[in-house]
């Protein structure tokens, strides 16, 4: 059983940052591929941001150059650094675990990222 717990949210004007961050519960951390994923009010939940167990990066186009993704093994946490905000990216943001891409088996609870013009 994992579980992942994230933190970080908030409010922020446009054009500012925040960090997220993800914490796994457990000792097998190191063998799961980990991504941030968000949700904006009457949208589908959608990929943002993917980190392979060997640390390959994979971004959607909407937030390249604003975003990146990292991880710690030994802290076993996954963080999204997040700069040059838009209000576009208003919305709760998820963390998820997967052993096989694009299955994912775990899901954080979220947090609540809401940047105002």
């Amino acid at each position: 059983q994992v579980q992942l717990v994230e933190s970080g949210g908030g409010l922020v004007q446009a054009g500012g940052s925040l960090r997220l961050s993800c914490v796994a519960s457990g000792s097998m951390f190191s063998i799961y591929n980990m991504g941030w994923y968000r949700q904006a009010p009457g949208k589908q939940r959608e990929l943002v941001a993917r980190i392979s167990v060997g640390g390959i990066t994979n971004y959607v186009d909407p937030v390249k150059g604003r975003f990146t993704i990292s991880r710690d093994n030994a802290k076993k946490t996954v963080y999204l650094q997040m700069s040059s905000l838009k209000p576009e990216d208003t919305a709760v943001y998820y963390c998820a675990a997967d052993r096989v891409t694009m299955r994912i088996d775990y899901w954080g609870r979220g947090t609540q990222v809401t940047v105002s013009s």
